[in-house]
């Protein structure tokens, strides 16, 4: 049985989907590095592989393996980490290397470090992770593990769920590619 962290972080290094809390909303994850689950969880949402992807990581000092910080860049970052935002990063040589092509093959990729256990503990034990709000495409972001599990179905490998709640508003993009931060709008 295990912890929903032990759980979880084997569902995702065998390759499975994971619905898990966050501290925006509940996440769908997939294990970044296994192009075959990212392509399971763009399928399972009904979403366009040319959508970009973002990526949960465990730590500020992650977020620097996998996106090219600058000085003001880096700044925000040990500022607002762990905590709501979504940093639009340049991917460093090894993220366009090894991440799955839907999300290191893009000019720029999102990261998350975000401020819940549960979600830290499966980026550490499995991460770095895709993670998207548990919902299909054009649908509302799904509140509880019942309306995920009514959204996604069996597809799903594990359902886990910990405290705290999510606050049930995404993520604030913020841009880290320019001279300063820069929020930029979700589309």
């Amino acid at each position: 049985m295990g912890t929903p962290a032990e759980r979880g972080g084997r569902a995702l290094l065998a390759g499975g989907l994971v619905v898990h809390p966050t501290d925006t909303l509940l996440a769908l994850a997939a294990r970044a590095l296994d192009p075959a689950a990212v392509r399971r969880l763009v399928d399972v949402k009904g979403r366009s592989p040319h959508r970009p992807l973002s990526v949960a990581v465990s730590s500020r000092e992650e977020l620097e393996r996998w996106g090219r910080l600058g000085p003001s860049g880096r700044r925000f970052v040990r500022r607002a980490l762990p905590g709501p935002y979504t940093v639009l990063v340049r991917p460093t040589a090894e993220a366009r290397r090894t991440l799955a092509p839907e999300v290191g093959g893009q000019p720029r990729i999102g990261l998350r470090v975000p401020a819940h256990p549960l979600a830290l503990e499966l980026a550490r034990r499995a991460g770095p992770l895709v993670a998207t709000s548990a919902n299909r495409t054009g649908e509302p972001p799904a509140r509880s593990l019942a309306a995920a599990r009514r959204a996604l179905g069996s597809a799903v490998a594990l359902y886990v769920d910990a405290p705290p709640r999510p606050s049930g508003v995404p993520s604030t993009l913020v841009d880290l590619t320019g001279p300063r931060p820069r929020t930029v709008p979700r589309t």
